[in-house]
C-alpha cells in the first residue's frame, strides 16, 4: 500500500431498516450466526487498497457498532460517527471524517455483507484508473419502463443495463465538488454515482457478479446465508460444560462473577464459581481445546483464589487467536438453595462482559432437583452450560 494512493471508506449502516421488519437495525441481524456486518467490517479489514474506515451508523447503534468492531479485530476503523436523516447525508458526515491524505473514497452499503476483499480491490483500482468507478452487476431480466398510465414505454436492451451496486469508489476532490454543488442546489441522491454524474462526470462500471447482495427484506436473509454456506469457511460449533462444587464453610458464594448472599460458598482452588467453570468447559470444548484443568490446573499457586471471569477472558481470547468468535451461551445452574432469581440479570451482564457479548446472547436460568442428588440434598452446586461458537 505504500506506493499506492490511500483510500478511505465511508460505510453507511444509518438506515431505519423498516422494509426488513425489524425491531433490530438488519446490519446486525444474525447471518450464520454472527452479525451480518461483521463480514463487511471483516471484508474491507482484509482489503489491500483500503487504509482507512468511517463507519456512519444510527446514534443508538454506536456502542454495538464499536462491540462488534472490537470483536472482530477491525484496526483499520478511523471514526464512528452518526448519520443523518438521509443517504446523502449520512456520506457528508462520513466525507467530513476523510483523513487529508486520502486520494479516494469508497462509499459502500453496510447492508452489503458478502462483499469480498478482492471485489473492493478491483474496484478502488479500476477507480485509479478512471477517476471513478462502482461496481455492478448485468441485468439478468428484460427491463420494462412504463408511462404514467402503467403500459409499456419503451424496453431498453438488456446488454447495456447494469444493476449498480457499491462499492462505489471515487478520488476525494471530485467528490467533495460533487458534493458540495448537491448541498448548493439543495439535491438529495440515493446514489453517489448520481452525485458525481450530475457534474457532467462518467463513471466507469466494473461488471462483477451477484453475490454481493443487498439485505433489504426477510429473503434476502436465507439468500445470504445459502451463499456464505457455499464459500465455507463458516463452520458452527457447539460445546457443552458441565462443573460441580461442593459446600464449604468460610467461603463466599460466587455465581457469573456475582456474590450471592448464603451462609456457605463453595469448595474450589480458585474462587469455586461453578457456573463460570462450566461456562468456560463448553468454549473450550466448542474449539477442542481441552479443558479448564489443562489450562488452569488446581495444582498451579497461580490460580489460588483466581477471579473466574478473568479466566474466561482468557479462554475467550484462546478462542479468537485461532479464529473462533462466541455466538451465545445459555447455561443452567441446578441448586435447592439459595434462590438465584434476583442475580441472574447481573450474572448475565458480567458473563457478556467477560466474553465481549451483547448480554442478550447469554442465558443464565436456575432450578433445583427437586430435594433429588447432591445438590437437591444441599450438599453443593452444579452448572451445565452450552456454547455455539463460528470458525471463521
Amino acid at each position: 500500500m505504500q506506493n499506492t494512493p490511500k483510500c478511505c471508506v465511508i460505510l453507511v449502516a444509518a438506515g431505519s431498516s423498516s422494509r426488513m421488519g425489524s425491531a433490530c437495525s438488519k446490519q446486525f441481524l444474525p447471518l450464520c450466526g454472527r452479525p451480518a456486518i461483521s463480514y463487511t467490517l471483516q471484508a474491507f479489514e482484509q482489503a489491500e487498497t483500503v487504509s482507512d474506515l468511517v463507519i456512519v451508523c444510527r446514534k443508538e447503534d454506536i456502542g454495538e457498532m464499536e462491540r462488534i468492531a472490537e470483536q472482530y479485530g477491525i484496526k483499520k476503523r478511523r471514526a464512528m460517527i452518526p448519520g443523518g436523516a438521509t443517504r446523502q447525508q449520512s456520506v457528508a458526515a462520513g466525507l467530513a471524517q476523510v483523513p487529508v491524505e486520502a486520494a479516494y473514497i469508497a462509499v459502500h452499503d453496510g447492508a452489503r455483507p458478502l462483499i469480498l476483499p478482492e471485489e473492493i480491490d478491483a474496484t478502488v483500482r479500476d477507480a485509479y484508473i478512471h477517476g471513478a468507478s462502482a461496481l455492478c452487476a448485468p441485468v439478468k431480466d428484460t427491463i420494462k419502463r412504463q408511462d404514467t398510465t402503467g403500459f409499456v414505454q419503451e424496453t431498453p436492451p438488456r446488454e447495456l443495463l447494469r444493476a449498480v451496486q457499491t462499492p462505489q469508489v471515487f478520488r476525494v476532490e471530485l467528490y467533495r465538488q460533487a458534493m458540495e454543488r448537491a448541498e448548493k442546489e439543495g439535491a438529495d441522491y440515493t446514489d453517489d454515482c448520481q452525485l458525481v454524474e450530475h457534474m457532467g462526470v462518467k463513471v466507469h462500471l466494473l461488471t462483477g457478479g451477484y453475490t454481493n447482495l443487498k439485505l433489504t427484506t426477510q429473503e434476502d436473509i436465507a439468500a445470504a446465508e445459502s451463499i456464505l454456506q457455499k464459500r465455507g469457511g463458516n463452520c458452527m460449533r457447539i460445546g457443552h460444560g458441565y462443573d460441580v462444587h461442593r459446600f464449604a464453610e468460610d467461603r463466599k458464594l460466587i455465581l457469573g462473577g456475582v456474590e450471592v448472599p448464603y451462609q456457605k460458598g463453595l469448595l474450589g482452588h480458585s474462587d469455586a464459581d461453578v457456573l463460570a467453570h462450566a461456562i468456560m468447559d463448553a468454549l473450550l470444548g466448542a474449539a477442542a481445546l481441552g479443558d479448564i484443568g489443562k489450562w488452569f490446573p488446581d495444582t498451579d499457586p497461580a490460580y489460588q483464589g483466581a477471579d473466574s471471569l478473568a479466566l474466561m477472558k482468557q479462554v475467550c481470547a484462546l478462542l479468537t487467536e485461532r479464529g473462533f468468535s462466541i455466538c451465545n451461551i445459555d447455561a443452567t445452574v441446578l441448586a435447592q438453595e439459595p434462590k438465584l432469581k434476583p442475580y441472574i440479570s447481573d450474572m448475565c451482564c458480567k458473563i457478556a462482559a467477560a466474553c465481549g457479548l451483547a448480554p442478550e446472547r447469554v442465558s443464565v436460568k436456575a432450578t433445583t432437583e427437586e430435594g433429588l442428588g447432591f445438590t437437591g440434598e444441599k450438599k453443593g452446586i452444579a452448572a451445565h452450560a452450552v456454547c455455539l461458537v463460528q470458525e471463521s
